[in-house]
């Protein structure tokens, strides 16, 4: 029997509660186990108790199933003696600790058993039953739960996210990255001197020798205070550029991002910076895209904003902006579009100089008309936005209206021809994007032109000895309408050496030479027919198209093979000329031949052979219809230079260029390079030329026969005499002459009738003469060439039959000295006037009535039918057909038999001079018939007898010189 005392019943303990367990007041470690469980004793030497179990397993402590607690006093461990086990035993523990030698031989099965005990029991801890005051639990219970408080591994596409301790990281690092970036540069980036712009040079335009032509170096600014400066004025720029500038930050790291972004993304070129930072711009720096530029402009406005205040940037920013015609600052703006100082601008004046500071050459409306949309638009949004901001009263936004600026005025350092030159220069190289606008602005460039001083000089003398000394504009309203423009270009090359832009530009500001909105009339006709050669067109019978093919040239004759709208295009003058092959046609512009001839050919083939040979995709009223043969485009003459000579180089085109080099601080600039192209056939292009020579030789432009030199050309006149045109070409100069008809002070467009002394203006007159004389000067000295062709087969000149089927064909409207048409010319003329011992024509279709033709000469042997006489053959050699269902002419154009005097009839001699209409064919009519030709050859053409030749002004195929004609004004030789 054991002398202890005895034990208690086992209780749950709360783990949280500290003290003894209950029914152990006196701190006993000792504790009734279950029954039936064999009792371990405990070795009572002082100091042997650190060696025993201090976990919670049964078994562990002195008596077995006993959870730890604190000893009892006198006990190892307890608190009445010191022990290295006792209460303070760690809480991690989870092994029982043994001391060598304690303890009974009798007692270590028991513990032994008492081990076992535990082990064995149960897997999870009980209250009561788990460790005591810092004893942990051990066995399959406590490694499931530190498995559970083991971290999760992620797997599956969780594994490719950075976890929030890599994001924190990384935030942090870039945070550390960005902030010491911007330190560093903070310190290493000042604030440096003003740049050039302050001074700015002059840029300096040479002709190709190395000769000066103009010097456009001096800037025109004008320094003002911001006290003078109206408050809507600088309420408007804030609306138009930044209008959070007076509470924002230098800086708008926001606005740059959206900037960065939109030009990226496709949506153009956007402008990211606040004012302070565009001041920087243009005074500190310059105008580059670079990121190095925008770096330094970041950090040079955050320290100028802490330098200065925002009135002095404001000030700055005011004086150094650029706003197009060569003015910086809002004082030089006012008084280049307003001709007034900036403190008496008005709202409407204000606000317009502040759109302009978004792109000064698109919205300056008096140089560009065609941007004033654009301008207008641009105006509206800054004065929606003033009143937005509270600056201005809708009443007064209401009330406000369009300030149209003033005409630009040119300094007189470009008076002449000089400021043409230099204006166009200026163009060039901004469209082709080889300098910008504002670059220009600030100077410094050396600039050298393809333009030759001796032919420059040439083309100016041309048109003053052929116009403007025969102008009087005091005497003859007309006369004040009057402009020329041209352009002569080397064919080989594209290059431009020389260009009239009209009598002065400081007079006349618009460029005549480059200019779009005049129509080129018949010059277009000859891309016609190169369009059918180059793409072996038909009629509409199925015959091949030459310059011998016959075509019904009847006067307002429809259109067939069109399923547009009808048309019915009028010759000029309304004449008919009845069958006719497309040579003749081209001599005498017949409107209703080259009509069905676009249609043969296709309108869409028409227009993208004049893209191919030069003209511009976007030329204004291009359009794929039957009309395009007619011109009704407005190109320019320059453009219309580059389609002339492409065909002059056998059909290769050349990108005109107007630039030879450009230099700054002895560096090279670099320009844009192209390389010729085919645009057509060599074939489909000297075909064009030898039929564009007859022109010249026997047709409407024989006034350029002054020249010298083998040349090919075409006439043309405007829609109401408001242009007439010359465009030809020697084998090694291309030249497009324009005389226009404009009102000086309206600006609007005006018939050229009586201008010169002249009943009307066409283009076998002053262009034709203009042309000549140029072209003789400026290849003065030079051998002599001629054209090298290479002819499609089968379209070899040939005698054309149809000439003297054409009894009503008067003298084209191009020859000069040709009239107008009969409405316009004939109000005063009574209804019976005939020719003298004539009868009158019949109209070939209704309308006004046609005036008669010239009588008869003496008739001339006939000519042997050939294979071409449109009677016999049908124009190509196919069997002549009856006529058509209507009994009358077939409106088809190839092998169509038309009225007129079977082969075998004798034909009688051509007229020598055609009867003309209007005014100018009635007061012919009045005067005797000169001597008919006796060789058997055209009238000016070669070969033809001298008497056969009458003056230039008064029949189409008569050369310059002479006078054969009474009642008209006489005008001196070419």
């Amino acid at each position: 029997m054991s002398d202890e005392p005895p034990q208690q019943a086992w209780e749950p303990r709360d783990p949280t509660v500290a003290g003894p367990p209950p029914g152990n007041p006196g701190g006993s470690g000792r504790q009734g186990g279950p029954p039936n469980t064999p009792h371990a004793g405990n070795s009572t030497k002082p100091g042997t108790a650190g060696t025993r179990a201090t976990s919670g397993r049964p078994g562990a402590s002195g008596h077995p199933g006993a959870p730890d607690g604190p000893g009892e006093p006198g006990e190892p461990g307890g608190p009445g003696k010191p022990g290295r086990d006792g209460g303070d035993a760690p809480s991690g523990g989870t092994t029982a600790h043994h001391s060598a030698g304690t303890g009974s031989p009798g007692k270590k099965d028991a513990s032994s058993k008492s081990d076992k005990a535990g082990r064995s029991g149960g897997t999870t801890a009980k209250p009561g039953h788990g460790p005591g005051n810092g004893a942990v639990a051990t066995g399959p219970a406590a490694a499931a739960g530190a498995s559970r408080r083991k971290r999760r591994r992620r797997s599956g596409w969780r594994r490719l996210l950075p976890t929030w301790r890599m994001t924190l990281g990384a935030f942090v690092f870039l945070s550390l990255l960005l902030a010491g970036g911007f330190f560093a540069g903070y310190q290493l980036v000042d604030i440096p001197p003003a740049n050039a712009a302050a001074t700015a040079q002059s840029n300096v335009y040479l002709y190709s020798d190395g000769t000066q032509i103009a010097r456009d170096g001096r800037v025109n600014r004008e320094n003002v205070e911001l006290a003078q400066i109206p408050a809507h004025v600088r309420h408007a720029v804030l609306a138009a550029e930044d209008r959070d500038f007076y509470e924002a930050a230098a800086v708008d790291p926001e606005a740059m991002v959206r900037a960065a972004w939109n030009t990226l993304s496709g949506k153009g070129t956007q402008g990211g910076s606040t004012i302070t930072q565009q001041y920087v711009k243009n005074y500190y720096l310059g105008q580059e895209r670079t990121i190095t530029r925008k770096v330094k402009e970041f950090f040079i406005a955050i320290k100028l904003d802490r330098e200065k205040t925002k009135n002095e940037i404001f000030e700055g920013y005011l004086n150094t902006s650029y706003y197009g015609r060569n003015a910086y600052g809002i004082q030089a703006a006012a008084r280049a579009y307003y001709d007034k100082d900036v403190q008496d601008l008005d709202l409407a004046e204000g606000a317009y100089l502040a759109s302009l500071l978004n792109a000064p050459s698109v919205y300056d409306v008096a140089t560009h008309p065609r941007n004033r949309p654009r301008a207008v638009a641009r105006w509206v949004y800054v004065l929606d936005a003033m009143v937005k901001e509270r600056w201005l009263k809708p009443r007064s936004r209401s009330e406000a209206l369009f300030p149209a600026p003033l005409e630009a005025k040119a300094t007189t350092g470009l008076a002449g021809q000089r400021g043409y030159v230099v204006q166009a220069v200026r163009d060039y190289l901004t469209d082709h994007g080889v300098l910008h606008e504002k670059d220009l602005a600030r100077g410094g460039y050396r600039i050298t032109t393809t333009l030759q001083k001796q032919k420059q000089d040439a083309f100016a003398q041309a048109v003053e000895d052929q116009v403007t000394a025969r102008l009087d504009p005091t005497g003859n309203e007309t006369d004040r309408f009057v402009r020329v423009g041209g352009v002569s270009i080397e064919p080989a090359t594209g290059k431009v050496v020389a260009m009239y832009g009209g009598v002065d530009y400081t007079r006349q500001y618009v460029n005549n030479a480059t200019r779009r909105d005049y129509q080129v009339g018949s010059t277009f006709k000859p891309f016609v027919f190169a369009a059918a050669v180059h793409h072996g067109s038909q009629t509409q019978h199925g015959e091949r198209i030459t310059p011998n093919t016959t075509y019904d040239g009847t006067n307002m004759r429809p259109v067939t093979g069109w399923t547009g709208p009808a048309y019915n295009p009028a010759n000029e003058d309304d004449v008919s000329y009845g069958p006719i092959t497309v040579r003749t046609a081209t001599d005498k512009s017949v409107n209703a031949v080259y009509a069905q001839l676009a249609v043969d050919v296709g309108p869409d083939k028409v227009e993208q052979t004049a893209i191919n040979l030069g003209l511009p995709i976007d030329t204004p009223d291009l359009n794929p219809s039957p009309s395009i043969a007619l011109g009704p485009a407005t190109a320019s003459a320059l453009d219309m230079a580059q389609a002339y000579a492409t065909l002059a180089d056998h059909g290769r085109h050349s990108p005109y260029r107007l630039v030879e080099q450009v230099q700054r601080n002895g560096e090279d600039i670099e320009l844009p390079t192209a390389e010729a192209t085919q645009a057509i056939s060599r074939e489909a292009a000297d075909t064009t030329t030898a039929m564009l020579r007859s022109v010249i030789e026997g047709g409407t432009g024989t006034a350029a026969q002054v020249a010298g030199r083998p040349a090919a050309g075409k006439t043309g006149t405007a829609e109401d005499d408001k242009a007439a045109w010359f465009a030809g070409y020697t084998p090694d100069l291309a030249t497009v002459v324009a005389v226009m008809g404009q009102d000086p002070k309206a600006g609007t467009q005006q018939p050229l009738y009586g201008a010169l002394g002249l009943v009307r203006m066409n283009g076998g007159g002053a262009p034709a003469e203009i042309w000549g004389q140029y072209t003789r000067d400026a290849l003065a000295g030079t051998a002599v060439q001629d054209f090298d062709l290479r002819i499609a087969e089968g379209m070899e000149p040939q005698e054309d039959p149809s000439e003297s089927a054409s009894p009503d064909a008067p003298g084209d409207p191009d020859e000069p000295g040709g009239s107008g048409r009969p409405e316009r010319h004939l109000e005063d003329a009574s209804s019976d006037d005939v020719l003298d011992g004539g009868t009158p024509a019949a109209p070939a279709a209704p309308g006004p009535p046609t005036v008669p033709a010239a009588p008869a000469a003496p008739a001339a042997p006939a000519a042997p039918a050939g294979p071409d006489d449109a009677a016999a053959t049908g124009g190509l050699g196919s069997p002549a057909d009856p006529l058509g269902p209507d009994g009358g002419v077939d409106v088809g154009a190839v092998g169509r038999p038309v009225p007129a005097a079977p082969a075998e009839t004798a034909e009688p001699a051509e007229p020598a001079e055609p009867a003309a209409t209007g005014l100018a064919g009635h007061l012919a009519a009045r005067a005797p018939a000169p001597p008919a030709a006796t060789d058997g050859h055209r009238p000016g053409s070669p070969g033809a007898t001298e008497t056969a030749s009458p003056d230039a002004r008064s029949g189409e195929n008569a050369p310059s010189g002479g006078s054969g004609r009474s009642g008209a004004p006489a005008r001196p030789s070419a």
